[in-house]
């Protein structure tokens, strides 16, 4: 087995202060949202009145999720009085109605689907999960856009007959991984069976999975293993192992394909190039999640977490990159690689 290293103080200072700089940050800034008339043409700050730093909803919604981990990971933190503070100021009751009534509108019912819904929910696990008593009062305020996330899920699933497969936010796989963690803290055990339910009509009888086809020029996740590392959620370790055979069949040979090495990322400061150093991440807790439903022993798992090592390592050596198309996101994917 590869040991793949957890993260350390060091690098919570550092990734807390790209979360910080931030998360008030309202421009740049990517609304995403249908204008259905002149009275729509707001500030983002208006908009979203809890998240609208970050350069868009779903960064400022991760950004306030790393913040939470890392303020539970690591309670002495040097900037853990500024992280309550600017946590209090965000995560508010009126502004969180505000931001669960913006979905209500007919435009909006789209919006984020369902990256950003996914994220919306891990932060309400995480802070319906932490005995802490500002994480309580966190997790109240939450309640109405958690329920608003949860509703909308339900309501869409069952409308989606065929999974979407992209390297980019409206990946399915990933979604419903989320979605299922979010539901297993929380104990939602209608949820959690829907889920798995769409995962199975989704995902399987799935074959051969064309490897070769990845990455894109603009993935920060890859579909195939977003898949199986939801699958392994899914399927009992015996049915996973047969299904991760079929879907995968090079991996009992040896032949990882382009999953086998980091992607290489040729600029940095371009933003939509720089997503090459998230796939590099989101690979490498994919790779380790699969590894985690192998025998440990088997030579299998080693493959995967060697693979997994090679990006993970690759991964973090991107974060940095001095500029804001990359640095307003890519520390939570560091950050739920390093403390999954």
């Amino acid at each position: 087995m590869v040991p793949t290293r957890g993260l350390d103080l060091e690098q919570a200072l550092r990734f807390a202060g790209l979360a910080l700089a931030g998360v008030d940050r309202e421009y740049p800034n990517k609304p995403g949202q249908v204008l259905a008339s002149p009275a729509d043409v707001q500030s983002p700050r208006s908009m979203h009145p809890a998240f609208f730093g970050s350069f868009d909803w779903h960064s400022a919604v991760h950004g306030h999720w790393m913040l939470v981990r890392l303020l539970r990971r690591f309670p002495a933190l040097n900037e853990a009085g500024l992280i309550r503070n600017r946590l209090n100021e965000h995560l508010t009751t009126d502004q969180l109605r505000a931001e669960s009534d913006y979905f209500r509108k007919r435009e909006n019912f789209g919006f984020e689907r369902m990256y950003g819904w996914a994220w919306a929910l891990r932060l309400a696990g995480e802070l319906l999960s932490w005995p802490d008593g500002d994480g309580r009062r966190w997790s109240r305020a939450f309640e109405p856009l958690e329920a608003q996330m949860v509703r909308m899920t339900r309501e869409f699933l069952p409308r989606l007959d065929y999974p979407i497969r992209c390297g980019t936010h409206t990946d399915t796989g990933f979604a419903l991984g989320q979605i299922l963690d979010y539901a297993s803290v929380v104990g939602d055990s209608e949820l959690a069976e829907l889920i798995r339910t769409r995962a199975l009509h989704y995902y399987s009888v799935d074959r051969h999975y064309p490897v070769t086809y990845e990455p894109s020029g603009e993935d920060f996740f890859s579909s195939g293993l977003n898949e199986a590392d939801l699958m392994r959620r899914v399927l009992q370790p015996g049915e996973y192992s047969e299904w991760l055979d079929a879907f995968w069949p090079g991996l009992a040979r040896g032949n990882l394909g382009p999953w086998g090495e980091p992607a290489p990322v040729s600029d940095l400061s371009d933003p939509r190039i720089v997503h090459l150093v998230g796939l590099n991440l989101s690979r490498a807790w994919t790779l380790k999640g699969i590894a985690s439903a192998l025998d440990e022993g088997d030579a299998t798992s080693g493959r995967l977490l060697a693979s997994a090592a090679a990006h993970q390592a690759a991964g973090l050596a991107g974060i940095f990159t001095g500029d804001y198309g990359g640095e307003h996101w890519l520390a939570t994917f560091a950050v739920y690689l390093l403390t999954s």
